[in-house]
């Protein structure tokens, strides 16, 4: 009978542990489909940003802003680089975390003069754990990236880029694709290369000209630093999504096992529970039997016919 009990147990806490990671998925699934509508209704604005600074390329050409590199060739190899880290603020998301901690230290390896801004409770915990030091983190949570949040981050790794602490900044984030298959991205935020917003070929140049107050070198200037803000945006929302999705695989995996788990079980328990119920049988059949032979002895002593 303990057997019996102790599985019957065991079953109760998997069906216990079944209903968490139920309800986590659909969380998750909740708040991935929220942010996503959060970011479809903002994409639009920092799209346009962008075509207004092909605009501004197209009519006045080569412009000298600390924003762009001179010409493709610069590449800027020596100086501090800047690495924004986005990270989620708990784990039970498969390997979302662990991928992006993963590169983050490849860049780190690879480019020794770097200062660490950091997005998100684990991503701090590793680094205070494995003793990196952090330029400055970021104490908002993960799981609620909001447009506010993402200009104060901007307005902060501007401020060191302006003050030329930073010759680079990049940002390590992770890319929500349409297909949910999320991909480590490590992308240069600033400076920008001029290749990045040059006007295709078949597209007509502007001949009309521009007046541009106060200057054009200024407009640009406030241009990129809303891109920058767009970009970041851009990047906790996929982030965010990519946790919230690699969380629902990684729920979806643990109630299929748990499903697995419990029909192993419940298998058991039934064969446990029948060889019970054939052993009782068996009892009583042979106590049965017994009593007979009993009878009929005491019969066969006492001379008592039926």
């Amino acid at each position: 009978m303990s057997g019996i009990k102790e599985i019957k147990n065991r079953i109760d806490g998997v069906e216990e542990t079944q209903k968490i990671t139920n309800a986590m998925y659909l969380i998750a699934s909740a708040k991935l489909r929220r942010a996503k509508e959060d970011w479809d209704k903002t994409e639009p604005y920092f799209r346009m940003i962008r075509g207004e600074i092909k605009r501004i390329f197209r009519t006045v050409g080569e412009i000298d802003s600390p924003y762009f590199y001179p010409s493709p060739d610069d590449h800027l190899d020596t100086g501090t680089y800047g690495y924004l880290i986005i990270t989620a603020d708990k784990g039970m998301a498969g390997a979302y975390n662990h991928n992006i901690i993963k590169q983050m230290v490849q860049m780190i390896n690879d480019h020794p003069d770097s200062k660490l801004f950091v997005v998100g409770e684990y991503g701090r915990h590793y680094c205070k754990s494995h003793n990196i030091p952090i330029e400055k983190s970021f104490m908002y949570t993960a799981q609620n990236p909001t447009l506010h949040r993402a200009r104060e981050i901007s307005d902060s790794l501007l401020t060191a880029y302006n003050e030329e602490r930073l010759k680079k900044i990049f940002v390590v984030y992770t890319d929500y694709t349409h297909k949910g298959e999320p991909n480590v991205c490590s992308t240069r935020i600033l400076p920008f290369h001029h290749m990045q917003f040059v006007t295709p070929t078949d597209e007509k140049t502007v001949d009309i000209p521009f007046s541009f107050e106060p200057s054009v070198e200024k407009i640009l200037e406030n241009m990129v630093s809303s891109y920058v803000t767009g970009f970041i945006y851009s990047a906790l929302t996929d982030s965010f999504c990519c946790e919230q999705n690699a969380r629902m695989v990684a729920m979806d995996s643990a109630n299929r096992n748990a499903q697995k788990i419990l029909e192993e079980l419940s298998v058991k328990y039934h064969q446990m529970r029948q060889g019970e119920i054939t052993q009782e049988i068996s009892e009583i059949s042979g106590g049965a039997n017994y009593h007979k032979r009993i009878a009929e002895k005491h019969k066969k002593e006492t001379g008592v016919n039926g």
